[in-house]
């Protein structure tokens, strides 16, 4: 049996772009196993070191993988050395306290506050307030000796030292090699795209024209949906990947910009307005099957060949030359942005990596610990749940209850709102159980057989984080495994552990839902509704500099910003439906992401065109802005983001009657911006009408005939 090494590449990227997620699990698990491995070394050729620099090493070889995110590699050097002082500060206190329980209880909900507040001074507050509350945790779990602190403190320097060397030698971040696999994936997604077009480029049949038309919800539903999906992502992680643009007074300058950044940025933006074009064209006129073969490898003249053969071939089908446009379109970006990709990663400029620092900061201000400031307010929730979990843990075991500490602080990380919240618990709840199943199983079948149980853990080590960004139940589900070999290993293993495991979890995540819901309840629906509102805050944006003939980077800068407004506004809103409707159902949470999503699709044809070069009468952004034709439909647009803005979160729990499709004539390759002006006024009416409007006809443009093409909206 074979290996197509190619194949598994390709998909690794397609899920996986530019590998982030494989470094992150390789970096927890070779941290864990190395940091493991030379304690080991150490206690048999050395001296015996207690269990809590074990589990110190381990906790923070896995934080540190996780919670340090500084920029350059000497920022996350002294993150983790101040993270190793806080870790052995906390656990030294631990230890004194535990002749005291009460008084260490009491100290460990304050620690829990100020480690949770601590995240409003970045991600170096978020890492060493996850290390302080682990590592107290640690300590009052296993309750080290104050004798055993000084060997105790060798677990958390070894897990300093390799953290450090296998982010800087093993695993390395390099934004240039980032940049070429994210570029890569970005490639592997057009030419999914291509071969699903090609699949079809022979012709379809009139039911699964139907179908298609039925499914239309967006400018990307449909048989591709999902690959332009994964184009989209590509995109956007290939474009974190191109070294940071300098900002005055929070707007790009491009005069200080430099140009290969610049044509990176461009080109991809670009690459993916094209690709989008080419798929809404080809559901009304399929490409001929060669050319789209020739996009996928074939040379330039090949192209263009097969492109001039087939508008000769189709001199009368408007609507199949605005395909072959698209094609040639597509495979133009492709050669220029693989161009630009090559010349900014060999630029030896040391400028091009650094981050810019903060523009016109004031002075520094005092922290603010009143109610109104919505970090006390999660710091208050986060503490109370942990407090309610300890009473009730306490109740139910005296030596384990800190695992229901543990849940209740862990179901609140990265949470927003009140169903965020729930979602996490009942996903951790869940994650444990059949983990602790699955767990107990593997471990029976493997009592004897130490080397398999080890390399058992070290793959679901690196499954869990692997994982983590996709799912936390998976992530729970693994370490749980990981939690029942390891108690096999050291012979403590029952059933009775493992269910009070289950207990104590279920005890911390019901008492995180219950303060969520109960205390500073942050509803998803008013969370929801200040999302729109960034989503509109960025729209007008978009359109305000466009109407000021700001630069061609401006726009594409203001519409990535869209993107990224759009991308925060369906995750905030995920909780108000169950995930199955989201994914399956067309229920009305999903019809009005959807609607949204092709409204920011339309914004970004919008700027597309306006930042394409001369235009087709050689005019600029600005003038043709400020022409008769483009004032009126910019009004429009204005005016149905306010209607929108104006619903607030009630936008996604309003019925609607399904609007009838229509179709309409317009060129989507010529005077793009104008068509993508017009569109998001009549997507977003779709959602909320103007309540004067009624269905008036539709007109072509007046530049003349165009594709006789189905609106997206």
């Amino acid at each position: 049996m074979t290996v197509d090494v190619s194949s598994l590449r390709d998909r690794l990227l397609a899920n996986d772009p530019a590998f982030s997620r494989l470094r992150t699990g390789l970096r927890v698990t070779l941290s864990v196993c190395l940091s493991v491995g030379l304690l080991a070394a150490l206690h048999t050729l050395w001296f015996p070191l207690p269990k809590a620099a074990y589990a110190l090493a381990i906790t923070l070889s896995i934080q540190s993988g996780l919670s340090v995110k500084d920029a350059t590699m000497r920022d996350q050097f002294v993150t983790r050395l101040l993270g190793c002082g806080v870790c052995l500060g906390v656990v030294a206190l631990a230890a004194l306290l535990e002749g005291t329980r009460s008084v260490s209880d009491l100290v460990f909900l304050v620690l829990i506050f100020v480690a949770t507040y601590a995240r409003v001074f970045g991600p170096r507050g978020f890492a060493l307030g996850m290390f302080a509350f682990m590592s107290f945790f640690i300590g009052a779990y296993l309750k080290p000796a104050l004798g055993d602190l000084p060997l105790a403190a060798i677990g958390p320097l070894t897990a300093l030292l390799v953290g450090q060397g296998v982010r800087r030698f093993v695993l390395a971040d390099d934004w240039r090699v980032d940049l070429g696999r994210a570029v890569a994936a970005v490639e592997t997604r057009v030419d999914r795209i291509l071969s699903e077009i090609s699949a079809t480029a022979g012709g379809i049949e009139d039911r699964d024209l139907r179908t298609m038309d039925r499914a239309m919800e967006g400018p990307m539903d449909g048989p591709m949906d999902g690959q332009v999906e994964r184009l989209k992502d590509a995109v956007l992680m290939a474009e974190s990947f191109v070294p940071a643009r300098p900002e005055t007074d929070g707007r790009h300058d491009a005069e200080r910009d430099d140009p290969r950044r610049s044509a990176v940025t461009v080109c991809l933006f670009e690459l993916h307005v094209a690709a989008e074009s080419l798929v809404v064209l080809s559901r009304q006129a399929f490409p001929p099957a060669r050319l789209v073969s020739a996009l996928r490898g074939g040379t330039r003249e090949t192209v263009e060949r097969l492109a001039r053969k087939a508008s000769r071939a189709a001199a009368d089908d408007v609507t199949l030359q605005e395909t072959v446009d698209a094609c040639l379109s597509l495979d133009a970006v492709r050669r220029r942005l693989a161009a630009a990709v090559s010349q900014l990663v060999s630029a030896p400029d040391v400028s091009l990596s650094a981050k810019p620092g903060p523009v016109n900061a004031g002075a520094p201000t005092w922290p603010d610990f009143s109610l109104a400031n919505p970090a006390v307010r999660s710091a208050i929730q986060i503490t109370l749940a942990s407090a309610i979990a300890m009473v009730f843990g306490l109740m139910l075991s005296r030596e384990r209850w800190f695992w229901a500490v543990l849940s209740a602080f862990l179901v609140f990380t990265n949470t927003r709102s009140r169903g965020d919240t729930a979602m996490r618990a009942v996903q951790r709840s869940v994650g444990t159980f059949f983990g602790i199943t699955v767990g107990l199983v593997a471990a029976s079948l493997l009592q004897t057989m130490t080397p398999l149980i080890l390399i058992l853990a070290a793959l679901c080590v690196f499954l869990a984080f692997y994982l983590l960004a996709v799912s936390y139940a998976a992530m729970t589900f693994f370490v749980s495994i990981v939690l029942a070999l390891v108690y096999s290993l050291i012979g403590s293993l029952t059933l009775d552990i493992l269910v009070l495991r289950l207990e104590e979890t279920m005890i911390g995540s019901f008492a995180g839902l219950a303060v969520a819901f109960l205390v500073f309840p942050a509803r998803t629906e008013a969370l929801a509704g200040e999302a729109l509102g960034r989503w509109c805050a960025a729209l007008r944006r978009l359109l305000a500099d466009a109407a000021e003939g700001r630069s061609s980077f401006d726009l594409i800068h203001r519409s990535q910003a869209l993107e990224q407004a759009y991308a925060e506004l369906s995750s905030v809103v995920r909780p108000l439906g169950s995930s199955w409707q989201l994914v399956t159902r067309p229920g009305v949470v999903r019809q009005t992401l959807m609607t949204l999503m092709a409204a920011t699709y339309w914004a970004r044809t919008f700027a597309g065109g306006l930042a394409a070069a001369g235009g087709p009468e050689g005019e600029t952004g600005g003038d043709r802005l400020r022409s008769e034709r483009m004032a009126p439909l910019v009004a429009e647009a204005l005016a149905a983001v306010d209607r929108i803005e104006a619903k607030g979160g009630a936008l996604f729990l309003t019925k609607r009657i399904s609007l009838p499709r229509k179709r309409r004539h317009f060129r989507l390759s010529r005077q793009s911006s104008l068509v993508g002006l017009e569109m998001i006024a009549r997507t977003l009416s779709r959602l909320e009408p103007a309540p004067q409007a009624g269905d008036a006809p539709q007109t072509p443009p007046r530049d003349g005939p165009g594709t006789h093409q189905e609106s997206p909206a």
